[in-house]
Parts: C-alpha cells; sequence; structure tokens
C-alpha cells in the first residue's frame, strides 16, 4: 500500500527532527541529521541550512513493514505558506507537531484550518517531552481547546485497547455505541471503527514524545501504520501537480500525486491551460528521495514523482479533471525590486519569471513603460531568502523597496466594451460584455461569438489574451478580478488580420468597458481568531473596532479564556500582533489567516495616495484605431461604439 503523508508544525515546532526521526526508524538514512548541525536529509538547500527552516518542500521515501511512504517535509515559517498548501493538497494523511513547552501557536491554527480545507485525516504528535517546561496535560487541553474536541490521547498504543479508548470510538457511532452498552462489543469492530472515524476526521489521535531524543517515535510509527490505509483507484490517469523547480542542469521538473491510473514515460499527456486543451509528452519520469533520484519508466496511482519535458504544467494545475486548486494562503503585499538599471531589463525578468513558474504566488509584474519590476510577497523572512536565493543561484544581486498592500478593482454592474484595431495592413474587432462577479471568483471567461463571425481559433485567441496578463483597473492602476467576461462577437480579415492584432482589440474593447462603468477599490482581509485572558477583552474588542474589523460574540472557553472571531482590513491588523504579545505578555493567542478581498475600508484615501491617471498610462488605451480610404485614424474610446463595424 502507498501512502503519502505530511509533517506540519508552527516554526521551530521540530517538524525536520521528527522526519529525520522517521526516516532514521524505517532505515532511509543511516545516521539522523540536527537543524542546528546544518546536516539534515531533507533541509538540503544552503538557505535551509543556514537559517535552521525548511523553505522548500521535499519529499523522503521509506519503507514499513508492507507499505511505502512518501514522506513530505513542509515549511513551518508563514512566509511559505503557499508551498506548504499545495503539499497539502496531494496528503493521505498528515501529521501535526504540538511542541509540550510552546503549546498550540497560531500558525499551528492556520494549518489545522487547511487540514480541515483539504479534509485530510490528522494524527498530533505533542514533542519536546524533555525540555525544560514542557507540560503534556497542558498541551492536551490547548489541543483540545484550539484545534479540536475530538482528541484523543494514547499513552503507549492504540492496540492496547483501553476503556476509555473503546469509549471513545463508540460514542462516535450510533451502532457500535448501542454494542458497547451492551457489552457486545467485539474487538475488531472496534479497531475498523477507529480506523474509519480517523479517515473521516471524527476522530484524531494524540501521541508524545521527543523527536531529537527518539523518544515515542517507534511507538507512534507502529500505530500511524497499523490505522492508516489507502484505496486503489483504477482507470485513466490522474493527477495533480503540487510543485515545479529546476534541477542543476536548467532541467524543468513537475512534481506530480497520481490519484488514478498509470503513466509511462514517452507518453503524452493531456491538460488544460485557461480551458485549452494541451498535450505534451513526459521525456523523463523520476522518483525522488532528497535531493537525489532515479529514472523510472511508469507511475501509478499513489506514486509521488517529477516529470521532465512538460512545460506548460503550473503547481495547483490538475491532470485529466478539471479542478484548479484555489490557495487559502495568498500574499496581500507586493513590493518593488531594485536592481542595478545597467543590467538587461529582459534577462532580470527571465529570472523573475523562473522563481515565478516555481511559486505561482510571487505574481510577477513588469511595467515595460517605466521598467518597474514588482512581485507578490507574504513577508519579510520570504524577501530575505529571495535575496540569497537570487544572488546564489543567479547571481543577481537585487534590494526591495518598503512592501506595499496588494490592492485589486472589479466592476459594478454589467458594461459593453468594443475594440477596433486597424491600422494600415491590420485589422482586428471584438466585443465584450463585463459583468460583476462574486468575491473570489477571479476572471471568468464566457463565449457567446458564433463561428459565423470568427473562427474558433480566433475566439480562443482573444481567451489567451484576457489571461494571458493580469489587466489594470482604472482607479489605481491595480489588477482587475472578480468579474465575468463574456465574447459577444468579433470580425477578422483574411488577408489583413494577423498575430498581435487581436491582442490590441481585446487590451482596448476591455479598457473600453472598464471606462464605461463603475468601479470598486478592492484590498486583502484577515480571518482573526484570538485567545485572550478575559481582562483583555475590553482592549481587544476595542482595538478591532479601531482596526476597522468586525467581529462576533466573544465565546467563553473557560472561566478564564475568551474567542474572538472576526475579520479585518490586511493594512490595519497586520503589525497588530507584535503590539497583541506586548500587552499580553505572550499569553495570548492571536490567528491571523489570509481571507481573500473585500471592498476597501478607505478607498478614496487610497485612490489619492496612488494617484494613477488612466489617460496618461500608454501600455492601456480605450482608444480605437480605424483605417479610412488608406488613412488610419484614431476614435476615443467614449467615441468607439458609433464606430464599431461590429454595430452597423
Amino acid at each position: 500500500m502507498k501512502k503519502t503523508i505530511g509533517v506540519f508544525a508552527h516554526v521551530d515546532g521540530g517538524k525536520t527532527t521528527f522526519s529525520e526521526s522517521l526516516l532514521y526508524n524505517t532505515n532511509t538514512i543511516r545516521n539522523k541529521g540536527r537543524v542546528d548541525h546544518k546536516d539534515t536529509f531533507l533541509d538540503s538547500h544552503s538557505v535551509e541550512k543556514e537559517r535552521g527552516i525548511t523553505v522548500f518542500s521535499d519529499i523522503g521515501i521509506f519503507n514499513y513493514k508492507d507499505n511505502k511512504y512518501f514522506l513530505v517535509d513542509t515549511p513551518g515559517h508563514v512566509d511559505f505558506s503557499p508551498e506548504m498548501e499545495r503539499a497539502i493538497s496531494v496528503l493521505d494523511y498528515a501529521i501535526l507537531i504540538v511542541s509540550a513547552v510552546e503549546l498550540v501557536q497560531g500558525h499551528t491554527e492556520t494549518i489545522w484550518e487547511l487540514l480541515k480545507k483539504y479534509n485530510v485525516p490528522t494524527f498530533i504528535f505533542i514533542n519536546k517531552i524533555d525540555r525544560v517546561g514542557a507540560n503534556i496535560e497542558e498541551a492536551i487541553k490547548d489541543i483540545q481547546m484550539k484545534l479540536t474536541k475530538d482528541g484523543l490521547y494514547i499513552e503507549n498504543s492504540i492496540k492496547e485497547l483501553k476503556e476509555d479508548y473503546i469509549e471513545f470510538i463508540a460514542e462516535r457511532d450510533e451502532t457500535l455505541l448501542e454494542e458497547y452498552l451492551n457489552g457486545e462489543l467485539e474487538e475488531d469492530k472496534i479497531i475498523d471503527a477507529i480506523k474509519k472515524e480517523i479517515k473521516e476526521r471524527k476522530a484524531f489521535l494524540i501521541y508524545k514524545g521527543s523527536a531529537l531524543l527518539d523518544d515515542g517515535i517507534k511507538e507512534f510509527l507502529d500505530d500511524f501504520d497499523f490505522l492508516t490505509y489507502t484505496k486503489r483507484e483504477e482507470g485513466e490517469f490522474k493527477g495533480r501537480v503540487f510543485k515545479i523547480r529546476y534541477d542543476e542542469k536548467g532541467n524543468r521538473v513537475t512534481f506530480i500525486k497520481a490519484l488514478s491510473g498509470k503513466i509511462k514515460t514517452k507518453e503524452e499527456i493531456k491538460f488544460k491551460v485557461n480551458g485549452e486543451e494541451k498535450r505534451e509528452k513526459i521525456n523523463e519520469i523520476r522518483e525522488y528521495n532528497g535531493q537525489k533520484y532515479k529514472l523510472i519508466n511508469s507511475a501509478e496511482q499513489g506514486d509521488i514523482f517529477g516529470i521532465v519535458g512538460v512545460q506548460d504544467l503550473k503547481a495547483g494545475d490538475s491532470i485529466g479533471f478539471d479542478e484548479k486548486l484555489n490557495l487559502n494562503t495568498t500574499p496581500a503585499l507586493m513590493v518593488k525590486v531594485i536592481y542595478d538599471k545597467a543590467l538587461n531589463h529582459t534577462e532580470v525578468l527571465k529570472i523573475f519569471r523562473t522563481l515565478e513558474s516555481e511559486d505561482s504566488s510571487l505574481n510577477v509584474l513588469w511595467n515595460e513603460e517605466i521598467k518597474e519590476l514588482s512581485i507578490s510577497i507574504m513577508g519579510k523572512v520570504q524577501l530575505e531568502v529571495l535575496e540569497e536565493i537570487l544572488k546564489e543561484r543567479f547571481n543577481l544581486k537585487v534590494e526591495f523597496d518598503k512592501p506595499e498592500i496588494m490592492y485589486k478593482e472589479t466592476i459594478e454592474g454589467t458594461d459593453l466594451g468594443c475594440g477596433h484595431f486597424e491600422p494600415l495592413g491590420h485589422y482586428s474587432e471584438v466585443h465584450l460584455k463585463l459583468e460583476e462577479g462574486k468575491r473570489g471568483s477571479g476572471i471568468v471567461f464566457f463565449n457567446e461569438c458564433h463561428a459565423d463571425h470568427l473562427t474558433t481559433g480566433n475566439q480562443n485567441l482573444i481567451k489567451t489574451h484576457i489571461f494571458e496578463r493580469k489587466h489594470k483597473g482604472i482607479l489605481t492602476g491595480s489588477p482587475i478580478t472578480d468579474m465575468k467576461i463574456t465574447l459577444l462577437t468579433g470580425r477578422a480579415h483574411n488577408k489583413h488580420t494577423s498575430g498581435g492584432d487581436f491582442r490590441e482589440a481585446t487590451k482596448r474593447a476591455l479598457r473600453q468597458g472598464l471606462e464605461m462603468g463603475k468601479h470598486r477599490l478592492l484590498e486583502p482581509y484577515y480571518s482573526f481568531n484570538i485567545s485572550i485572558n478575559v481582562e483583555h477583552l475590553g482592549r481587544v474588542l476595542s482595538d478591532i473596532q479601531k482596526m476597522n474589523g468586525n467581529f462576533e460574540d466573544p465565546e467563553n472557553l473557560n472561566s478564564e479564556i475568551v474567542r474572538i472571531k472576526g475579520r479585518g482590513p490586511v493594512k490595519t491588523f497586520m503589525y497588530y500582533p507584535l503590539e497583541f504579545v506586548s500587552f499580553t505578555r505572550g499569553k495570548g493567542s492571536l490567528n491571523l489567516i489570509f481571507d481573500g478581498y473585500d471592498f476597501c475600508h478607505d478607498e478614496e484615501r487610497v485612490i489619492e495616495e496612488k494617484g494613477y491617471d488612466k489617460n496618461a498610462d500608454i501600455e492601456y488605451t480605450s482608444t480605437s484605431i480605424f483605417c479610412s480610404k488608406g488613412q488610419s485614424y484614431l476614435v476615443e474610446g467614449k467615441d468607439a461604439r458609433e464606430h464599431m463595424h461590429c454595430l452597423k
């Protein structure tokens, strides 16, 4: 049986040390590395070794009894959450590490919510019981209070069927409960039930130990192997892409979890890019174990593997089915890249595009007019790591400007947009309908154009131009989102229409439609989960209101602790954790999770600060170009509809 498992923890929770222990106890590695000694098996990148944190998700393979395990070691620092979330999407089971000293920390709750979103069955391991200040009872209480009430503490092994274990299992199944109360419950049924309850996330087993001292690891692994299972999925090949990287020779390696079926070297795989079906041939299939790999001829359901030869797949893409990964952990900050202007702009942009292909959350933006490069980021540590990677890997020295909030724009209602591009020897015309979308829906494309008006090829070309880049709004020049864009009709010329003509007409149609409508500025929001002593309740509620946040009625967790849940702008909440730690003296818990975009709380002020002049943006214009009697002439966007050929 093949199982993909992931290990998770708040930074410095002992996650990598725990992974090392699993590999060591299954004879995968001869010596157990240590983070402080910079010799761990999975933290192999120089940046990871120097900083003592995991930045990239890596794969270790081990065998235990009759099962083969693909172990995914994931980043624990919040700045690398997108990498962690992509790994979560391919897991069969997860192991969440909680420190017996620090207990459940803020990022631990974020991880828990993501595991819940992807419905990943989870085991909990209380680590660092050897440390001064370790308190197992407090850790169990904290887990049951902040994460789940369905946690069952296992002192040694589930196989020692204690009465409280049996009672816990029976309580979650009406049939079993009746048999238990009647004294008729058989041992086999109990074991089958707990396996099912774990799989369905109705039960979460809690273990204890010290990964550093190798205490409790073997006992945990034995129970974990005994209680977990996967089912074989036959049929056509289906897979999920969760990671992209480039090897030392510059080959693009696409990491995939096979969900069903089988795939072989030299076969073609089918997938979609922006709704368009593509086929690419696999040149190599690699099975990675740490940094080393071996070539294999095929991969099947349950395998984690890398393929070489495919260029257009991105992390989060699906193969064989339509389901794009929608990440919760999305950057809310944007920063300008500062580099030596004597360098070739094209080469610098190419380097950042390479990094973007490995981590799509970077959202690289290039302003051709002023030669300005910007990226999206999660936080300060990510910037520091990026600086080191750029210098070491590409010999490129950069600095970063002060991070700013990443705004977006949308429309309200419905608008029509027309674009015409007809300088001498060229011809294209595009008509679009723009409609307000739901928050978080992004850009959605529909096609109502008849083949009599435009060939299918030209229709697909227009769709490609909609998605090939992030298009600017007209309030601040921020990217547009949450819109339904429908191609109504268009025109081409058999002789004069050429490659880039529809790009120009599409941009003008989109811009013209935007200029006709009502616009709103969007900003990123956090959802927050705050646990504090009741004495701080008034202060926290007052702070939330000052920061333009909203909150639900406070919930009493016990006589001393109160939980507050709510939502507020990233801009006002992003520095609050430092203040919160100060006045609670580190005894409160504040968990901030990116919660999408919503209307900007200080829209007018932001628009004024940005000072964007839509009419001065040469890159984006609503002015159409027409031709009459061999002479081209310009028509402003507000007058363009009267001149359009399709509407005559």
